[in-house]
């Protein structure tokens, strides 16, 4: 293990595009929020196939303007090399620096892959377009993917992404902070030596949380998941025990010598605001 606390730690933080004008208003509230803690970045994700394509140029683009990176998600699977080229072209023009490069899910009822299976392809071919204008992020399963054959199948999937030209990961997120240190440990092993940085969801309440987690093949523990149905439909208990569970969680990442934490924030900001503030990161107003 690196010893805790040799490199700055940097926070980043995930929003998806807004679909509305009242969500978009919102999201901007929540990112002046967000922004006064001096993020390393914000990430905007990208639909299903590129079906917010338009929207994530919007968010990301408006984003930059305010002076703090904008890292846009940009996936690949149903989506043909000059589509891939000329989004990139836009985003050098527009001044971004970051990307986060995955396959993302096809979209349903589409029957073309595209002209990509794999994030490793996308980074290769970003890497050829654009040299080192772009600095890559990429996707890791601590607990495995969950389309993965098996764990050592997942892991050369995630070699070969950082091969092509990945600079740091972001991983899913977990509960379970032993997940991430024998991924790390894997990593070191395998002369894996760029940033793996934590993905961090926040618990604010439990019905979608179990949802989302089946199925991006993120483990809620028994135990976490027992307590949490325990509190039926007290919002209060489940978001004060999950501020709880999630800021113990972070604590011991950051103190394990994770380089920094991703938020993935669903567009809300108080519950980012508060793990941050029981760790004593504070707002620079």
């Amino acid at each position: 293990m690196s010893s805790p606390h040799t490199h700055p730690q940097l926070f980043s933080f995930e929003f998806y595009p807004p679909k509305t004008e009242e969500g978009a208003a919102s999201l901007q509230v929540v990112h002046s929020k967000l922004a006064k803690l001096n993020p390393d970045f914000f990430s905007v994700t990208f639909g299903a196939g590129g079906s917010t394509r338009d929207l994530t140029f919007t968010t990301v683009i408006d984003i930059q303007a305010k002076g703090i990176a904008a890292a846009p998600h940009l996936s690949c699977v149903a989506s043909t090399k000059d589509n891939i080229r000329a989004i990139l072209k836009d985003y050098q023009q527009h001044g971004i620096r970051k990307i986060v490069a995955l396959r993302g899910d096809l979209p349903s009822g589409t029957m073309s892959a595209g002209e990509f299976r794999y994030a490793n392809e996308l980074v290769e071919f970003i890497r050829q377009e654009t040299g080192d204008h772009f600095q890559i992020h990429v996707a890791a399963y601590p607990e495995v993917h969950p389309q993965a054959a098996n764990g050592v199948e997942d892991f050369k999937n995630f070699k070969r992404k950082v091969n092509a030209g990945a600079d740091a990961v972001i991983t899913q997120y977990f509960y379970n902070a032993e997940a991430y240190f024998y991924f790390v440990d894997a990593c070191e092993k395998a002369n894996i030596s760029i940033p793996i940085v934590p993905g961090i969801m926040p618990i604010t309440q439990y019905a979608q949380l179990f949802r989302f987690s089946d199925m991006c093949g993120a483990d809620i523990p028994r135990w976490l998941r027992k307590r949490l149905e325990s509190f039926g439909d007290d919002r209060e208990s489940i978001q004060a025990f999950g501020l709880d569970v999630v800021s113990e969680l972070c604590q011991r990442l950051l103190d394990g010598g994770a380089p920094g934490l991703h938020f993935y924030t669903m567009n809300q900001a108080a519950p980012t605001l508060a793990i941050l503030n029981n760790l004593h990161v504070k707002s620079q107003d």
